[in-house]
């Protein structure tokens, strides 16, 4: 009578096989989901500091045509932040390179890409974008 009340509380080999197959396809499933989010997370984090560098270059360009000459901002005043500069924080590090540095380039048919920085900016026409190698990251089209 004790040795059947025994048996009856353990798992039988077949039972943790089924759960571990189980398990193996739920995880099959969220991972790639992860990956997607993190990817739209950086895409994100990308998008909204673009916006607001770009809204503050065409600030800077609009508030210089009112008082004289419409100029582009110059790469320091891209750098710096504050009242003299373009932003009123720093800008924050690109997610795909983890730098915030901005580097001096020239805009072509094709967005460059120059060294480590995070960003590139191009004084002459005012364009500001990701220096990321990441593929599929078409963030010049933004």
């Amino acid at each position: 009578m004790f040795a059947a009340a025994r048996q009856s509380r353990a798992f039988t080999l077949i039972e943790l096989i089924v759960i571990i197959v189980v398990l193996a396809i739920l995880s099959g499933v969220a991972i790639p989901k992860y990956i997607d989010y993190t990817s739209r997370a950086r895409e994100s984090a990308a998008r909204a500091t673009l916006g607001a560098v770009r809204t503050g270059i065409a600030n800077f360009y609009a508030n210089s045509a009112l008082t004289g000459t419409a100029t582009f901002p110059t790469l320091v005043q891209t750098q710096t932040f504050g009242s003299t500069g373009v932003m009123q924080e720093a800008i924050p590090a690109n997610p795909y390179n983890n730098s915030a540095t901005i580097a001096a380039a020239t805009w072509a048919t094709t967005p460059p890409v120059t060294g480590a920085a995070g960003y590139n900016y191009d004084a002459a026409t005012g364009r500001f974008w990701l220096n990321s190698t990441t593929t599929g990251i078409n963030e010049h089209l933004w």
